[in-house]
């Protein structure tokens, strides 16, 4: 399902143990490799092989990194190699069938074809755990494949360090520079049985200056292990049957905390123990929402649940501390410090979710991003937060949408006006993607920028964040600033053919408009088409620059409706015709608020019709049941604030607009102690469209709820309908 790995994470897991069915690399000839996108999350359901199970992953991105310490159990003469996929044999790698495939919340089971080894694993926060069931064997192995990892590349790994404590644990770390630049992450690595022998090849390169560690054979039984490119081996004997568990702990602070964290999460060697408490954590979150619906639609919902609370993972260790932006250790007092921040996708439903079934979460997911700001040398939000790095990755600076949303609903517990000081720090930081021109001229010139439309329009509704956020803390000089700054879209906003367009410096729009293309027309992961409807703040203002409600409405129906040219797919790499409806590209997020925009116009009914429409098309019960990326839970929460009958356009505003709902009846448990109940009223798949609101038994008087009116607890109750309600 668009890259998400099928493996085992409790919720918001730092650990994420899952099967990689290859490694192949970044490169090819010394250019990007296309085929590397497609094991973004190292899982691709087509693969016949599986070449281990690694313990960190990125569930549904677009680009990629992680894969850390890969673990293979085989029987035989030993191979250190994966080999390759076609040819089993040639390597530690093995075929396997999704007939003998379990993958369930906290668990996940296969069998390896090539040795007949039952392969089991479950995870704590911090910890994976392994059971192997082995034949019996003289020769039983377990690779530690320290140079795997996802969108590899030759030099990659910058360091691995590997210490064999006793018979039973070693210890390690792992440095590698790819999406995170600067990434060491710490492993503690236990065995319920001593091995018997065990050894290392190292495939680095020679290197002219050698040392005096020459003096020692490392390759058998040495107990210390350093160099850019390792596979360890540890050697055992084994019984008809016999078990053999790995608990594999991990740390963002030093080996010693990784054992701590090992010690303190799982204390003994009781697999079943470890699955049912994992298990019971999901059951615990999936109960947050509790929902009567057709057997597909529950299927789709509670997968969306489990992918939405995947992301963002706990960095923290047990005792607090972590590593930060600054490459220091620091101690996260009284908040849990989360990483993974997939900002330009999850500011738009996963956090505004969050606020409403995990608002505790949220608030330390803010004070992570406020504790990275602080450690940042640039002075910056996080832009794409990932493990004591920024990647930068997408535009906008969409943490200020994060910390508006929270504080505007009171979820936040810090200093808001802090907070709001690093979002216009962040804002006004003019060396950044364009910010400076932005400053000056109110757009970002074409010629400056390869994203200068989506940048601007990007920016304009995050300077609406900052103005809604100094509004509620009073400070009216920065409120002016940034409305001011919010009415920016409309600088690249062409009256002349009703679409955004790239400016030049000099204030003319840039030849060659192509409308449908998504290349060299100033726009990231979507075209025209979908950004033109890029105003999340001013929906009304929008809708009048088009010329009014009924043109407005047309425009959307076109976006639904047309037929896109081949040659549209062939520059996009994530999306395919299944992607789309019409011209209206579900995966990619952009465009997610789109469909509610008819709520907007005097056409609500179209959104009813056509948010039940993507939620059909998109969001199916398969392997490959998802439109796109999840993209870090974004694909989910938009599903799963849509299949209860409502969705935010524009995070930092308190209303919700209404849509179609999906479930026939849902109860959200809310961390307050109040539940909100949904009732939907002759709800079937014809019957799409709303014919009267109810909130607590009075007619609901706008298209709109408000947060209040959840977090007060009641009821809301839908009345459907074949035909529109006009």
């Amino acid at each position: 399902m668009g890259h998400t790995f099928p493996g085992t994470t409790v919720p918001f897991g730092a650990v994420q143990l899952s099967p990689e069915t290859d490694t192949i690399s970044y490169e090819a000839n010394g250019k990007y490799n296309p085929e590397v996108y497609k094991y973004c999350a190292g899982y691709k359901y087509e693969d016949k092989t599986i070449v281990g199970f690694s313990h960190t992953h990125l569930s549904g991105t677009g680009h990629s990194d992680l894969g850390d310490f890969l673990i293979m159990p085989t029987q035989g003469k030993l191979q250190l190699s994966p080999g390759i996929a076609a040819d089993t044999k040639s390597g530690y790698r093995s075929a396997f069938s999704h007939a003998t495939e379990t993958s369930e919340a906290g668990y996940y089971k296969v069998t390896l074809d090539d040795d007949n080894i039952i392969a089991e694993m479950t995870t704590t926060t911090r910890v994976g755990m392994h059971q192997y069931t082995f034949l019996k064997a003289d020769e039983t192995h377990i690779i530690l494949d320290l140079m795997a990892g996802i969108y590899n590349y030759n030099e990659k790994n910058v360091w691995t360090y590997v210490r064999v404590v006793n018979d039973t644990l070693i210890t390690g770390y792992r440095q590698t520079n790819g999406w995170a630049r600067t990434r060491t992450v710490y492993f503690a690595m236990a065995f319920s049985k001593p091995f018997i022998s065990y050894g290392q090849k190292n495939y680095d390169a020679p290197k002219a200056y050698k040392g005096f560690w020459r003096k020692f054979d490392q390759a058998e039984n040495f107990p210390e292990i350093a160099g850019k490119k390792i596979r360890m081996h540890f050697d055992f004997k084994t019984t008809a049957g016999e078990k053999i568990k790995i608990k594999f702990a991990l740390s963002s602070v030093s080996q010693s905390i990784a054992l701590e964290n090992m010690r303190t999460e799982i204390r003994d060697w009781d697999f079943e123990r470890v699955k049912n408490e994992a298990q019971k954590l999901w059951n615990t979150e999936l109960n947050k929402i509790q929902i009567e619906a057709s057997e597909d639609t529950k299927v789709n919902f509670y997968t969306s649940m489990y992918h939405a609370f995947i992301n963002p993972t706990v960095y923290t260790d047990v005792n607090g501390q972590y590593k930060g932006l600054d490459q220091d250790v620091h101690m996260a007092t009284g908040f849990t410090n989360y990483s993974t921040f997939s900002l330009w996708d999850t500011y738009r439903a996963l956090h505004p979710l969050f606020n409403i079934i995990q608002p505790s979460r949220n608030n330390d997911m803010i004070k992570s991003m406020m504790a990275h700001y602080d450690q940042s040398a640039l002075h910056l939000l996080p832009v794409w937060s990932h493990y004591a790095n920024d990647n930068w990755c997408m535009s906008g600076y969409h943490s200020v949408s994060v910390i508006t949303d929270a504080i505007s609903k009171d979820v936040y517990t810090s200093d808001a006006n802090e907070a709001l000081n690093a979002c216009i720090a962040t804002a006004t930081h003019r060396t950044y993607e364009g910010i400076g021109e932005y400053m000056d001229s109110g757009f970002i010139p074409a010629e400056k920028s390869n994203i200068s439309v989506s940048n601007t329009l990007e920016y304009a509704y995050d300077d609406w964040c900052i103005a809604q956020l100094a509004k509620k803390l009073k400070r009216q000089d920065v409120y002016e600033n940034f409305m001011k700054r919010s009415g920016n879209w409309k600088n690249n906003f062409n009256t002349a053919t009703g679409f955004m367009q790239q400016k030049m410096a000099d204030g003319t729009f840039k030849n060659n408009f192509d409308a449908l293309s998504t290349n060299g027309q100033g726009f990231i992961e979507g075209n025209s088409w979908n950004y033109t409807f890029f105003v999340p703040h001013d929906p009304a203002a929008l809708v009048e620059k088009m010329g009014g409600k009924t043109i407005f409405a047309a425009r959307l129906d076109s976006l639904f409706t047309m037929h896109l040219p081949d040659s549209f797919f062939a520059e996009t790499e994530d999306i395919t015709r299944e992607g789309i409806i019409g011209g209206y590209v579900h995966g990619n997020e952009p465009a997610h608020h789109v469909a509610y925009l008819y709520n907007y116009t005097n056409q609500p009914w179209k959104t009813q019709y056509t948010v039940r429409k993507i939620m059909s098309m998109q969001y199916k019960p398969t392997p490959d049941g998802l439109g796109g990326n999840d993209d870090c839970g974004q694909m989910s929460a938009w599903y799963i604030f849509s299949s209860l009958g409502f969705y935010p356009v524009a995070p930092g505003s308190n209303e919700y607009a209404i849509g179609s709902p999906m479930v026939n009846k849902a109860v959200l448990n809310l961390e307050n102690g109040k539940t909100f109940t949904i009732d939907v009223i002759d709800q079937s798949d014809k019957n799409v469209y709303v014919q009267k609101v109810l909130l607590n038994d009075k007619p609901l008087p706008t298209l709109f709820i408000n947060y209040t009116d959840i977090m007060a607890g009641g009821t809301l109750t839908f009345y459907m309908g074949a035909k529109p309600k006009k």
